[in-house]
């Protein structure tokens, strides 16, 4: 009977074990990876974050970096980064793991200045970079204004594949997931064929034509879409019927991009009483939308309502998430990067940089490595 009963049970688990190696679940490799975060600091490190261990992992210093890294563009497989420096005029690669330069592009020349600013993006497959561009023509007696511009450099050589016009007053660019389309956030949120640089389309923004309501006011810098592959930003409006001295006539939103289906939404959030700088989806629950400037806010974006607020230490300008969503990161602005619970946004900790040096407007990137950084 005893045989019986357990020769029974080791059947059952037997059974309930294949059931569930049989379920879907995450992939070996995305099971055991190990979030990073990559931002900079002023004058001239790449600086590696290690959040699980409320470290810095590693400090790189950039050849010309000064007088401040901007941009930081990751691989999905975590084991390089493009950093926009030089006065927004060069692009570097960086090995994570070396911290050597792989790539130097340089985007001006003896009779061409040029400026990236904050566009840039690597194609999903990582072959191409996309650099939105601000040139001018150096002249003997005076400098050209020439048109805005999106050029594509092959990733690993930094040869120009191509370029097209593009709208002025873009700050952010943003391929789509399968790297068919890159968008640019201006005026409007702009479409172009990836191939070509040919613009196909225009979401409006400002001028969103929403009856009852003035036109937005944008203002984003910060990547920090890669998580949940979702473009998000604060916007802010009034009632254009509503009395002025009322408070409830202001509104904030959040401007939202889906970069796997195109699905474009802007919805009010809130009553505008604070302001936030930049806001990041949750990459496990992408109702769940986290801003920050000098508060940190937690809103229900299918709801459209706010969930919780608390207040930072500090400004803080950008904002990003954990791969799995338990945790969120905000940094810039001053010279640390705090780390707070993603449910009840109580403070973990926060990481100074080194010399607590000024993060300034540098992106909090986030990347999930299979190897760990040393």
């Amino acid at each position: 009977m005893r045989t019986t009963f357990k020769a029974a049970l080791l059947a059952v688990k037997a059974a309930l074990l294949a059931v569930a190696l049989a379920l879907p679940g995450p992939r070996t490799g995305a099971a055991l990876a190990k979030d990073y975060i990559l931002t900079a600091a002023k004058p001239d490190k790449l600086v590696i974050v290690d959040p699980e261990a409320m470290a810095i992992t590693k400090t790189i210093t950039l050849k010309d970096g000064g007088p401040m890294p901007m941009n930081i563009v990751p691989t999905a497989d975590g084991k390089t980064a493009y950093v926009l420096i030089n006065k927004w005029e060069t692009i570097v690669g960086i090995d994570l793991d070396s911290g050597a330069e792989i790539l130097r592009l340089d985007l001006s020349d003896e009779t061409t200045r040029v400026k990236a600013m904050f566009g840039v993006d690597l194609s999903p497959d990582g072959t191409t970079l996309a650099v939105n561009e601000s040139p001018v023509k150096l002249l003997t007696h005076e400098y050209q204004v020439e048109p805005t511009r999106i050029s594509f450099y092959d990733a690993k050589t930094g040869k120009l594949l191509h370029r097209a016009e593009s709208p002025r007053q873009m700050t952010l660019i943003m391929y789509s997931k399968d790297g068919s389309k890159l968008y640019g956030l201006g005026r409007q949120l702009y479409v172009f064929d990836a191939k070509t640089g040919k613009q196909i389309d225009a979401m409006q923004t400002q001028n969103w034509g929403r009856d009852g309501f003035y036109p937005t006011d944008i203002l984003d810098v910060w990547s920090q879409w890669e998580q949940a592959g979702v473009l998000a930003t604060p916007y802010y409006t009034a009632r254009s019927d509503g009395d002025m001295a009322d408070p409830t006539t202001y509104w904030t939103g959040l401007l939202t991009l889906d970069l796997e289906t195109g699905a474009f939404d802007m919805k009010n959030v809130e009553n505008t009483d604070i302001f936030y700088f930049s806001t990041a989806v949750s990459p496990v629950d992408k109702n769940i939308v986290y801003g920050a400037y000098t508060q940190l806010s937690k809103f229900d974006l299918g709801a459209g309502k706010p969930l919780k607020r608390v207040e930072l230490p500090h400004s803080y300008y950008a904002v990003n998430v954990s791969t799995d969503g338990s945790k969120v990161f905000v940094g810039g602005a001053m010279g640390d990067i705090a780390v707070f619970d993603a449910e009840t946004l109580d403070m973990l900790g926060r990481i100074s940089m080194p010399g607590e040096a000024n993060m300034s407007v540098a992106a909090v990137r986030v990347i999930a490595r299979d190897t760990p950084i040393e």
